[in-house]
């Protein structure tokens, strides 16, 4: 990826595995209908439907949209063992996965909104999303 596409935090979080600051990044505490795409190639990853505030600065998901678009890996980085979540089209690092979430899995998926590109509802027909606004009705 071009460091000159992206932006110095969008670069550090998807190609260096890196982390943004909680409560100063866009989408933490965004409450508008749509979905979050991979800010890299645009491939749908989270829903509004399954955010929730989770209190930890991020925006934080129940689910992603279609489990084939992203992959998990094991992070034992900064001497901790979590869950990577991963693009699975870009190899972009996203954020983590932890089983402290609500809903039917119990899952908390905690990522980063550099790793995002958000896309309201009433934008997404017209930016080639169109089939997912059933997500929404």
């Amino acid at each position: 990826m071009n460091k000159k596409r992206l932006t110095p935090m969008q670069y550090h979080v998807t190609k260096e595995n890196g982390t943004e600051p909680p409560f100063a990044n866009e989408y933490w505490d965004n409450e508008k209908a749509g979905i979050y795409v991979d800010v890299i190639t645009g491939k749908p990853l989270f829903s509004s439907r399954d955010k929730y505030d989770a209190g930890c600065g991020w925006p934080s998901f129940t689910r992603p949209i279609e489990e084939a678009l992203v992959e998990e890996r094991e992070d034992t980085s900064h001497n901790m063992r979590r869950t990577e979540v991963r693009s699975k089209d870009s190899d972009s690092h996203l954020g983590h996965v932890f089983p402290d979430g609500p809903g039917p899995k119990g899952l908390r998926y905690c990522i980063n909104s550099a790793a995002l590109r958000f896309v309201s509802r009433e934008e997404m027909e017209k930016e080639g999303y169109g089939k997912y606004l059933e997500l929404f009705e």
